[in-house]
């Protein structure tokens, strides 16, 4: 089974030998041998690629899952609570990629970087329900439950979303300012039926706002760099207002405020140990941001300024955690 994921993870047999550091006529025969075993073809022969078939197509979820319980049944006999190593399969709205999940991501693998992440991006939210549904995946991260009784759902947290706009337009904005102003603002936004553009959208217009948007962008990444070279404005996660306010962008609070649930989905049962502990920090990680946010408004800081000094606090304990665990393991 691993080989097969391998074959279809990497595109190809050459290339999920070299990453499993194995031969390639040695992968080749073991997938021929799965396939005997199994009774079907996994895999058409094209030339001398492979394009998957309808009974391969079928078996990733499955074989997914069965490499997890095996993972779960090591990590067990070896010593309860420790993560070791293992592989996380996260499917997410692809809006939420960037935020909060890189972060996560990043900042876990800091601790455990022995653990290994395979991320799958939909636009549809019934789309990363489905794969998580069929076992490619472990958990789901979407805006809302999903319907149906047969996956936990977690509510994690309210996602809050400011007003970004170019350098330089300070004067012009209000340290608060309302939604109903924005029906002339210039928009740059992602991709049409996106989430987080449908939720946008939707919000401008429950206040009354037509939005005005002249640039429509289909890479996520590049809404920023158009703002910040005053392409226009934009309505983005307050962690992601971060990096444009550190490269000189007016980050604005909106009132009243949006904020959207953040979910995460799950099958009953078992999840691995490295799931679990992700899952874990990642919650942990939330309360902690949470609540330095909290703190710091009361103190009297605005939202943004509340949440930069947040960032910039969790940033330093990431480093120091970082520099302790380097003189822990040096030949890491």
């Amino acid at each position: 089974m691993e080989y097969f994921l391998a074959v279809v993870d990497h595109g190809g047999v050459n290339r999920a030998a070299a990453a499993l550091r194995v031969a390639q006529p040695s992968l080749s025969q073991a997938v021929r041998k799965l396939e005997k075993d199994l009774g079907t073809e996994l895999f058409h022969r094209v030339g001398r690629g492979l394009v998957l078939a309808p009974a391969g197509e079928a078996l990733i979820g499955p074989a997914r899952m069965i490499l997890r319980e095996t993972e779960a049944a090591e990590n067990a006999v070896r010593s309860v609570g420790q993560v070791r190593g293992g592989r996380v399969d996260i499917a997410t709205l692809s809006d939420m990629s960037m935020d909060p999940l890189s972060v996560w991501v990043a900042r876990f693998r800091t601790r455990f970087p022995d653990v290994r992440f395979h991320i799958e991006e939909r636009d549809d939210a019934s789309d990363v329900v489905t794969l998580v549904r069929s076992g490619s995946c472990e958990i789901g991260f979407l805006a809302s439950p999903p319907p149906g009784e047969d996956l936990i759902s977690e509510h994690l947290v309210e996602q809050k979303f400011v007003l970004v706009c170019p350098p330089g337009t300070e004067a012009y904005w209000p340290d608060l300012v309302p939604i109903e102003t924005l029906s002339q603002v210039p928009f740059v936004m992602g991709e049409h039926g996106t989430a987080t553009r449908d939720y946008i959208e939707k919000s401008l217009r429950a206040h009354g706002v037509e939005p005005r948007i002249v640039v429509e962008v289909p890479q996520r990444g590049a809404v920023l760099p158009i703002v910040l070279a005053g392409g226009g404005a934009a309505i983005v996660p307050l962690r992601i207002s971060l990096d444009a306010r550190h490269r000189g962008g007016v980050v604005r609070e909106l009132v009243p405020g949006l904020a959207r649930p953040l979910e995460v989905v799950y099958r009953e049962g078992r999840i691995t140990p490295a799931t679990t502990e992700f899952l874990n920090y990642s919650k942990r990680s939330l309360r902690a941001w949470v609540r330095a946010i909290a703190g710091h408004r009361s103190e009297g800081h605005p939202l943004v300024e509340a949440a930069a000094m947040a960032a910039l606090s969790a940033d330093h304990r990431v480093r120091d955690r970082s520099r302790v665990d380097t003189e822990v393991r040096p030949n890491l």
